[in-house]
């Protein structure tokens, strides 16, 4: 299992270690502990051209997961690419870390890498179920006001 972690900006501090062992943890919590998988940390900038290139939508978004595991292409599950500005704000708007944010999208990104799909309510919700529980398997403090805005109300 690896987990390869890039930040192509630098408004927001990553937390390295932290961000790779909770991708790991994820990793094994959702049965594959063989996959590789590409964090990339960016600016809004860079994720409205990506979400704008690959998805049509023209502005800046929290999460993008490209899923790329193939037979017979190796181990790589895909690649999770995270703006960490809108990290930044969502973090202030719900008083929380901005490093639990990032977790919060990291495990976001993960679940799509692995089928999941929030454009559903049903399915949405069964997506943050496992998003609480993967990120309190890994013993992350959540306040419930983290969730503000997804599902339920603070």
């Amino acid at each position: 299992m690896a987990v390869a972690l890039v930040s192509l900006q630098r408004g927001v501090r990553i937390p390295r270690a932290r961000v790779c062992r909770l991708a790991e943890s994820a990793l094994r919590a959702l049965g594959r502990t063989g996959a590789e998988v590409h964090l990339t940390f960016v600016n809004d900038a860079r994720i409205a051209r990506l979400n704008g290139q690959y998805r049509g939508v023209r502005r800046a978004t929290d999460v993008l997961a490209f899923p790329l595991e193939a037979p017979g292409f190796g181990r790589l599950l895909g690649e999770i690419v995270v703006s960490a500005e809108t990290a930044r704000r969502h973090a202030r708007r719900l008083r929380v870390p901005v490093g639990l944010e990032l977790e919060l999208l990291v495990v976001h990104g993960l679940l799509h890498l692995v089928g999941y799909d929030d454009r559903d309510s049903l399915e949405a919700r069964l997506m943050h179920e496992r998003e609480r529980a993967i990120l309190k398997r890994a013993s992350r403090p959540i306040p419930g006001r983290l969730w503000t805005g997804l599902l339920t109300a603070p």
